[in-house]
């Protein structure tokens, strides 16, 4: 289950939303015992691994920039003789 929140208690929390997911006991014991080994907290831990893997999955994609490959939706938005003036940019 996940589900995501806009979490604004202060304006440095703002831009920030939450992300809740459901694991077992096992997972979360070594994902706490992970994060302990680096005296971080399980939050850091988490985010850290999370951009690490967004890193590799995207890339190796070519999906970082706005393209019509990283959002098909935008692709097809995108695919019209207006817009086809920017492909030669």
């Amino acid at each position: 289950m996940c589900q995501c929140a806009s979490v604004a208690a202060s304006p440095a929390l703002a831009l920030r939303m939450r992300l809740s997911i459901d694991i077992t006991a096992s997972e979360r014991r070594r994902i706490r015992l992970a994060a302990a080994r680096r005296d971080e907290s399980i939050r850091d831990y988490v985010v850290r691994a999370i951009e690490a893997q967004l890193l590799t999955d995207l890339e190796s994609a070519n999906l970082t920039a706005m393209t019509d490959t990283a959002d098909p939706v935008l692709g097809d938005l995108w695919k019209n003789s207006k817009d086809s003036a920017y492909d030669d940019l």
